[in-house]
């Protein structure tokens, strides 16, 4: 049984990564920071599958609770094998709009807490016979300024994860455990906040070449795929899945 540790669990990706992953095999822990209904809701979804499961809600910029995670995550299976560090979100506040404490939030939620989390479980994944670990980025520290939008907080603290994703994968190739991270274009939200508005969407839909948003699935489809043994020779990869968008 693998044991699997997915941040940003309760709706979009994560959700979804869950149901492309749950199975009788399959011992997920799963947090989200304080949507405690859709995490509730996959963790059902994945227990009917026949997986076991663990939920926890909190702040990953608490080291405390991060070694709760951690500790909860090895409860089933003594060791945990996978993560899928998923937590995030969009700040497009320009420069003179956000402030330190703006920069700083987004680099711990997204950086910094996967730095962390592998800090306190970085000898799981050395002895695991199943050790994979899939970031998840973003468009927006590639594609700076389409169609006039820039993202500055979320584009530093993505550079920051995928820096921090090449020199694991690095590190950590010598034990057999493979490191990537995802990098999706715009992707349909399956709740209600966005950073953009409905025109916005509009317009960039008409500009990606496969003319539609990402789905959820379409990202965790490759995140299975990296995750499983079939991927073992994949490593320290930054891989776009944005219908296009990077021919712009």
């Amino acid at each position: 049984m693998k044991s699997i540790l997915i941040t940003g669990a309760a709706s979009g990706i994560g959700a979804a990564t869950v149901k492309k992953l749950a199975s009788e095999n399959t011992s997920f822990t799963l947090t989200t920071k304080s949507n405690a209904e859709g995490l509730k809701k996959i963790a059902d979804y994945a227990q009917n599958k026949g997986a076991k499961v663990r939920i926890l809600c909190g702040d990953l910029s608490e080291k405390k609770f991060i070694k709760s995670l951690i500790n909860i995550g090895r409860k089933q299976t003594g060791n945990i094998d996978q993560l899928v560090a998923n937590a995030g979100y969009a700040d497009k506040k320009k420069f003179g709009e956000f402030n330190q404490e703006d920069l700083n939030k987004s680099i711990q939620t997204m950086a910094s807490s996967f730095s962390e989390i592998i800090n306190l479980s970085l000898g799981d994944f050395k002895k695991s016979k199943h050790g994979r670990i899939v970031t998840i980025s973003s468009f927006v520290n590639k594609n700076i300024g389409l169609n006039d939008n820039i993202f500055p907080t979320t584009a530093a603290a993505k550079g920051a994860l995928e820096a921090l994703t090449k020199t694991l994968a690095f590190q950590l190739a010598p034990y057999n455990v493979t490191v990537n991270s995802i990098s999706p274009g715009y992707t349909k939200k399956d709740g209600k906040h966005s950073a953009l508005s409905n025109e916005e969407w509009d317009k960039i839909i008409n500009n990606i070449p496969l003319n539609r948003l990402a789905l959820p699935e379409d990202i965790a489809n490759l995140t299975s795929f990296l995750l499983s043994d079939q991927a073992s020779y994949i490593t320290g990869q930054i891989i776009k899945v944005d219908g296009g968008l990077s021919l712009i």
